[in-house]
């Protein structure tokens, strides 16, 4: 799924940072490894072309083809270098293996579908699996979401973190020990990057998961959106449900143009439904009216416990439900 707004999270500065150590020329260089008297260009690359390495304010930035993470945790240091440690040796088989199995991924959720075996890739069809039986839906609108997922799973085993978080290009999974908060402001519109809203999230809270999808994103959206983010028990539930609520955003107008997704990628998973390509500027009872449908839509999957807060965004307006 894309992420048409950015989500990034700003959080308060009470626990530990990792700090870098060793030579970062070593081939053994690992996120583990990392220390203070190591350059700011310390980085690994795994064999497969994987990489990793530290941005100046030290959060762990993770890249393997079209996956991009930031990765941030909070505790004590042996903990948090084992935790970043973690995640990076689970990370350069993650897209392997969607890869593997990308036609299965691609292929609509029915009866018929046979499953798949990776441990990412059975995150996506859980997350999607609870829509299959009324829409049309692939593995693809989780897809984000489940390596977040997958990835801060990794870094918990064993750990002891006070907060964490990856960000698969706006994609959040969450980690929150008790007493512990974290914010996330929603960037609506990365053409013009400000904050539109704030959300603060308790340990208390059930939300592990923020996805934001919309016209204009990474991948395709049905609908017009400029973003419609979502806060869920898992970053795939949200991916997956961010996809179909941005979806709903949807209005017949003029300024509205479309193509078949197949048309601008052959690839695409959505074969030849319409995908929004362009969206001009509307009347107001437009916005508003396609905000309501989607607000109708989040709603819906809130009373179904699907998802537990929605934000919508659409030319300067916006709809909450919480």
């Amino acid at each position: 799924m894309a992420a048409r707004g950015e989500v990034t999270i700003a959080s308060s500065p009470a626990a530990h940072r990792p700090q870098r150590t060793g030579n970062p020329r070593d081939p053994a260089w690992s996120p583990a490894r990392a220390g203070t008297a190591a350059s700011e260009s310390a980085a690994a690359t795994a064999a497969n072309g994987a990489q990793a390495r530290f941005l100046p304010d030290r959060r762990l930035h993770l890249n393997h083809g079209p996956i991009d993470l930031v990765i941030e945790a909070w505790g004590e240091e042996d903990e948090v270098r084992a935790a970043y440690a973690q995640a990076w040796e689970v990370f350069p088989g993650i897209l392997p293996g969607l890869v593997e199995e990308l036609p299965l991924l691609r292929r609509p959720l029915d009866a018929t579908h046979p499953g798949v075996e990776g441990p990412t890739a059975r995150r996506m069809v859980a997350a999607c699996s609870p829509f299959a039986a009324s829409e049309f839906i692939t593995p693809m609108a989780a897809v984000a979401g489940a390596v977040a997922d997958e990835v801060l799973a990794a870094m918990l085993r064993g750990r002891r973190l006070a907060k964490a978080y990856v960000n698969d290009g706006g994609d959040i999974a969450l980690h929150l020990a008790p007493g512990e908060r974290i914010r996330a402001g929603i960037v609506g519109d990365v053409r013009h990057p400000a904050i539109d809203s704030i959300a603060t999230i308790d340990a208390e809270s059930p939300i592990r998961g923020i996805a934001t999808s919309g016209a204009g994103g990474r991948s395709f959206s049905l609908g017009i959106a400029d973003a419609a983010t979502v806060l869920a028990r898992s970053a795939a539930e949200a991916d997956a449900a961010a996809t179909l609520v941005a979806n709903a955003v949807d209005a017949g107008d003029a300024a509205v143009r479309r193509a078949p997704a197949r048309a601008l990628d052959p690839d695409s998973d959505l074969g030849e439904r319409l995908v929004t390509v362009e969206v001009g500027a509307l009347p107001r009872q437009t916005i508003a009216a396609a905000l309501d449908r989607g607000a109708e839509r989040a709603r819906a999957l809130q009373r179904a416990g699907r998802i537990i807060a929605a934000v919508l965004l659409l030319q300067g307006e916006v709809r909450v439900i919480s």
